[in-house]
C-alpha cells in the first residue's frame, strides 16, 4: 500500500486507504470495550430470524443471512434503498436509508484492503460469512462501515444515508466530534459520507466482525412498501479516492441513487451517459414494481 498525499476531506475515504499510517499487516488498535450497552454483545443464533432484544416497527422486516450472501456488486446495489438501523444504549432507534455504496471485489481489486488475498488481523472480517461488519479506522480518528459478501475477502462499503429518525440525536453525535461553534448540520449533511454516518449512528470500532443478520444494536430493515430499487435509477460511478490503483481506479463500482439530495458526491458524466430514461410511476427513491431481493 503506497502513501499518499492527505486530501482536506477526510470523510471519503476508500478501503484503499491506511489509517494514521498504519499498513494492513499491524494489528489495529481497538477500543477497551463499546460504551454503555455496547460492552455487552448480545446476539442471535443463526436459526434465528429476529432478535428478541430491540423493538421493531410493525411494518419492518430485518434482513437475514440469505439476503447478505451475494455476489458484492449484487449487494452493493441491493442494499439501496434499504434502512440502517442503530439502537443506542437508552433504547433510541436511529434510522438511515442507504443511497449510496461501493463494492469492493476481494483479491482481484488493487483498491481493497483484501487485495492479492492478503489477510490481516485488521481485514478478517472480509474473510468472514457474508453479513459481518468491517469497520476500520482512517487517519486514527473517523471509521467506516462495511459488511461483506459472497466471495473471498469481498465487501461492501456504506456511503452515503437518508436519515429516517433520531435526526436530533444523529446531530448531537455530529457535533460532538466538530469544532465548537460550527454551523448547525442540515438533515441532508448528517450521513453523506461514509465516516460520517459512522458518527452519526454511533458506529463504533468494536462492531467489527459483528453478524448485521443478528446483532442487537445494529441491523439492516426492509419496509414492505419497499420493492426493489429500479436499475436505470442506479448510477454506476468510479469509487472515491482510489486514483492511484490504475484501471481498478476507473472501474464503476460506486452505486448511488440518481438525484437523491445525500449522496456525498456526484458523478454528472456517469449520470448523463445513463440518459433521460427513467422508471415509470417510480418514487422520490425510483423503487421499482421487480421482484424483492430478499
Amino acid at each position: 500500500m503506497t502513501t499518499r498525499k492527505r486530501k482536506k476531506s477526510l470523510l471519503l475515504l476508500p478501503h484503499s486507504e491506511s489509517p494514521g499510517g498504519q499498513t494492513d499487516g499491524e494489528a489495529p488498535k481497538r477500543s477497551v470495550q463499546c460504551q454503555s450497552s455496547e460492552s455487552v454483545h448480545k446476539s442471535l443464533s443463526k436459526d434465528e430470524s429476529f432478535s428478541p432484544y430491540f423493538s421493531m416497527r410493525d411494518d419492518a422486516v430485518r434482513l437475514t443471512h440469505s439476503f447478505f450472501d451475494q455476489p458484492c456488486v449484487h449487494l452493493a446495489k441491493a442494499f439501496l434503498g434499504k434502512v440502517l438501523v442503530r439502537k443506542l444504549a437508552d433504547d433510541k432507534e436511529l434510522r438511515g436509508r442507504i443511497v449510496e455504496t461501493e463494492a469492493y471485489l476481494g483479491g482481484e481489486d488493487k483498491a481493497s484492503h483484501s487485495a492479492g488475498g492478503k489477510r490481516t488481523e485488521r481485514n478478517t472480517a472480509m474473510f468472514m460469512e457474508p453479513g459481518t461488519i468491517y469497520v476500520y479506522p482512517i487517519y486514527g480518528m473517523y471509521l467506516c462501515m462495511n459488511v461483506s459478501s459472497r466471495g473471498e475477502g469481498a465487501a461492501v462499503l456504506l456511503r452515503s444515508l437518508e436519515p429516517l429518525s433520531g435526526q436530533d440525536v444523529m446531530r448531537g453525535l455530529r457535533a460532538a466530534k466538530r469544532k465548537e461553534g460550527a454551523k448547525t448540520l442540515k438533515d441532508k449533511e448528517l450521513c453523506n459520507g461514509p465516516s460520517k454516518l459512522c458518527q452519526a449512528l454511533d458506529i463504533q470500532r468494536c462492531f467489527d466482525r459483528r453478524d448485521l443478520a443478528t446483532d442487537t444494536d445494529v441491523w439492516l430493515e426492509r419496509e414492505p412498501e419497499d420493492d426493489s430499487v429500479c436499475d436505470r435509477e442506479v448510477v454506476s460511478a468510479p469509487r472515491i479516492g482510489v486514483e492511484s490503483h490504475g484501471e481498478w481506479a476507473m472501474k464503476p463500482l460506486r452505486f448511488y441513487l440518481r438525484g437523491h439530495p445525500c449522496v456525498s458526491v456526484l458523478n454528472r458524466d456517469a449520470e448523463r451517459q445513463m440518459g433521460s430514461q427513467s422508471c415509470t410511476d417510480s418514487s422520490v427513491l425510483g423503487l421499482c414494481k421487480t421482484e424483492r431481493t430478499v
